[in-house]
């Protein structure tokens, strides 16, 4: 999708106040913001990123995922991580990017370029997406996960997939072409069968804002059968406002709500919830010093 679509869809409404900080550091492993703290048509500042990433240190999250979406977004998260100590990078085509044409070979070529780079350990935001992409672009989707899951593979970096109405269809790929060491199904949106489907695999699920919604009782479901080592937070800011905030834009430094929601949700003291989601993150993507 691209950075104007994105924001006009999301950055609606006064940001909401920061949330009481954790008791121990803990992560948000996919954040983007490129889009969250940028305007509809244009990049943010330095200045601005850098206080959008203390307003997050302040709350307990001292360690971010900065997620591309396509070649410019990629570059973007590439230069942030390497430029500040506090931010990992993923770099990828998103799956609508690649049904809309995207995945040209020049753009994989440079995806492949950017996950050799030191403080870009994952390959994502990758996968399928059978909701705004419609039939005719499926096989380019397809064929885009492909390379990207060859990429991560051949640089020993994580997997992070976009897994949107196509749960059946992204374990067989994963299956097909084996999966790497470490895939994450980014804003996992399966029922308890599908977890357990992932969890057998080895997979580790992020939840978003989306645990929180009272619609999402199925979710809840997932995450409380999540062995705690297979199991990352996430804001995929601007997107998915946790309860209370919905209809406000996300941020980083709002992940202290799911984190407490999942506190709830798996029967975990929010302290020790904290050091496992980073110690998790932590083998998935590596140092952040």
């Amino acid at each position: 999708m691209s950075r104007s679509a994105s924001s006009r869809a999301n950055r609606r409404g006064e940001p909401p106040p920061s949330p009481e900080p954790l008791p121990s550091p803990a992560v948000d492993s996919h954040t983007h913001f490129d889009i969250a703290v940028g305007g509809e048509d244009r990049e943010p500042t330095d200045a601005e990123v850098d206080e959008a990433i203390a307003a997050a240190v302040a709350v307990g999250v001292p360690r971010l995922v900065q997620v591309g979406v396509d070649v410019a977004s990629s570059r973007w998260s590439a230069a942030l991580a390497d430029r500040h100590p506090n931010v990992l990078a993923a770099v990828a085509l998103h799956p609508n990017e690649a049904g809309a044409g995207g995945a040209t070979e020049a753009a994989l070529a440079e995806i492949d370029r950017l996950a050799a780079l030191p403080r870009v350990r994952a390959v994502g935001e990758t996968g399928l997406d059978r909701y705004r992409t419609g039939p005719e672009g499926w096989a380019a989707q397809e064929a885009s996960f492909r390379a990207h899951i060859d990429i991560a593979k051949r640089h020993g970096v994580a997997l992070v997939i976009h897994d949107r109405d196509a749960h059946d269809e992204v374990l067989r790929v994963l299956d097909d072409e084996g999966a790497p060491e470490h895939t994450v199904f980014h804003c996992f949106s399966g029922d308890a069968g599908f977890a357990r489907a992932c969890i057998e695999r080895g997979h580790v699920l992020s939840f978003a804002g989306t645990v929180t919604f009272s619609s999402a009782g199925a979710l809840r479901e997932a995450a409380a059968l999540t062995p705690l080592d297979q199991l990352l937070v996430e804001t995929d800011a601007p997107f998915l406002t946790p309860v209370p905030l919905r209809g406000r834009p996300n941020s980083a430094r709002l992940v202290p709500h799911t984190v407490r929601a999942l506190a709830e949700v798996t029967g975990t003291d929010l302290e020790q919830l904290c050091g496992v989601l980073t110690a998790t993150a932590e083998r998935v993507f590596g140092p952040w010093g």
